[in-house]
């Protein structure tokens, strides 16, 4: 079986990422990507794509174009700051005995 080509529209829609927030769930979670013309679209799109099952409580689509992301190959040169700043790790601080529930 053959694929249908592409129409030119369908080339020239952006790509949006989709994150969706589960009932239960406290973050958004990237759940898929899609094309769409414009973000309402894209919204919409994403919901009857990635919520089928009415799982889902919020919906985020985010133009993939627009995200900016580290490197994998360079996380050890771009993390490597964070290890320097012991204060800010708990085990820094004492917690005095008569504070409870904490």
């Amino acid at each position: 079986m053959t694929e249908a080509p592409e129409s030119s529209t369908e080339k020239s829609w952006p790509l949006w990422e989709v994150f969706v927030r589960g009932k239960r769930g406290l973050s958004h979670v990237h759940v898929g990507s899609l094309h769409a013309p414009d973000a309402q679209l894209a919204l919409r799109n994403g919901r009857d794509l990635y919520t089928r099952r009415q799982e889902g409580v919020s919906i985020w689509v985010v133009r993939a174009s627009d995200i900016v992301a580290s490197s994998p190959e360079e996380k050890d040169s771009f993390f490597d700051p964070a290890a320097d700043k012991v204060y800010r790790h708990p085990s820094f601080y004492e917690v005095p005995e008569d504070v409870e529930y904490l």
